[in-house]
C-alpha cells in the first residue's frame, strides 16, 4: 500500500486539534503516515494566545512517521491556507489526504483512505475519496456522488489540477449549461447561492469552488456507507461554522473491498437530497418556535 501523507490544517483552537491529532494516532496507519502541519499565524492580537498555545502543542505530537510543521508567518484564512497547502504536497507527492483542526477519524479512516487511493488512482473520472457522510440510514458500503467534499478527504495530483480559484468562471458555466437544479441537488442545498457569495467576498470558501469545478468536469467523489469522521466543529467555535446537531454522526468500521462501478449512484443521491430538505424543515421549524415564543 502507497501510504499518503496527511496534511493537518490547524489555527487556534487547542482542544479541536488535540482530538483531531488524538483520534488519528490511533488508526493502525499512522506510524507509516507523514504528517505535515500548516499551522495558520494570528488574524488579530486577540488571537496571538491561543495560536501560540496551539503552535505549543504541535511541538508535542509523536505516533507518526514523521511530523513537519510549517508555521505561516502571516494569516492566509483558511482556503488560501489549503489551496496553498494541498497544491505544495500534492504536487511534491502525488497524492495526500487532508483534514482540518475540528475532524475526528475512525480508527480505520487511514485504511480507507490509502485503500481507495490505490484502488482508484488511476481512474480520471474520480476526483477524490471522502471519509464524512451524513447521519443516513440505508447507504451501500461505498458509492459515488458527482463532484467533491471537504471533511476528511484525499486526492490526487491529477484530480486537483481541476481546481478552478475563479469563482466567476465556475458561476458562468453552470449558467451556460444550466446546472443550477443539479448542483444544488434539486433545490436543496444552495451551492450556487454559496459560490455567489465567495465571489461578492462575502464568505472565503474553497470547497465550494472545489466542489462545482470537479461537478462540471462530471468527476465523482467516493464515499463510505457509514461515517469515518466527525465534525466536532459544529459548536461556534470557527470561523464558518455555527452551533448544531444535525452532521452529527457515529464513527463506523470499513473493512477494504473490491473496485465498484464508476458511476452516480442515484438512490444515495435522492437520500442525500431528502436530508439536505430535512435541514431547511428542521430550520423553518425552529425559527416558527422562536416566533412563538417571542410572541
Amino acid at each position: 500500500m502507497n501510504v499518503a501523507p496527511i496534511i493537518l490544517f490547524v489555527y487556534n483552537r487547542l482542544s479541536h486539534t488535540q482530538q483531531t491529532v488524538e483520534a488519528l494516532k490511533a488508526n493502525t496507519l499512522a506510524g507509516r503516515s507523514q504528517l505535515i502541519i500548516y499551522a495558520d499565524a494570528a488574524k488579530n492580537p486577540n488571537a496571538q494566545q491561543d495560536v501560540a498555545s496551539v503552535r505549543a502543542y504541535l511541538k508535542t505530537i509523536t505516533g507518526f512517521k514523521s511530523v513537519t510543521i510549517l508555521e505561516r508567518a502571516q494569516n492566509w484564512g483558511l482556503a488560501n491556507s489549503i489551496i496553498d497547502g494541498v497544491t505544495e504536497v500534492v504536487n511534491q507527492y502525488g497524492r495526500v489526504i487532508v483534514l482540518e483542526d475540528d475532524l475526528v477519524t475512525s480508527t480505520d479512516f487511514l485504511t480507507y483512505m490509502n485503500h481507495s487511493l490505490d484502488l482508484y488512482q488511476d481512474d480520471e473520472n474520480i476526483a477524490s475519496i471522502h471519509g464524512y457522510i451524513y447521519p443516513i440510514e440505508g447507504l451501500p458500503d461505498t458509492f459515488f456522488i458527482k463532484g467533491a467534499d471537504c471533511w476528511g478527504w484525499a486526492t490526487w495530483k491529477r484530480a486537483w489540477q481541476n481546481f478552478e480559484p475563479d469563482g466567476e468562471a465556475l458561476l458562468t458555466q453552470v449558467k451556460q449549461r444550466k446546472l443550477q437544479r443539479d448542483v444544488n441537488f434539486n433545490h436543496s442545498y444552495d451551492y450556487i447561492q454559496m459560490l455567489e457569495m465567495q465571489i461578492d467576498g462575502q464568505i472565503s470558501s474553497w470547497a465550494v469552488r472545489w466542489y462545482i469545478a470537479t461537478f462540471l468536469k462530471g468527476m465523482l467523489t467516493l464515499y463510505p456507507g457509514k461515517s469515518l469522521v466527525h465534525n466536532v466543529g459544529n459548536d461556534n467555535s470557527g470561523t464558518h461554522s455555527d452551533t448544531t446537531s444535525h452532521y452529527d454522526t457515529q464513527l463506523g468500521k470499513f473493512e477494504p473491498s473490491e473496485k465498484i462501478q464508476t458511476e452516480e449512484n442515484p438512490q444515495a443521491r435522492k437520500k442525500m437530497e431528502l436530508f439536505f430538505k430535512s435541514l431547511k424543515k428542521n430550520y423553518f421549524e425552529r425559527i416558527v418556535s422562536r416566533m412563538r415564543k417571542l410572541l
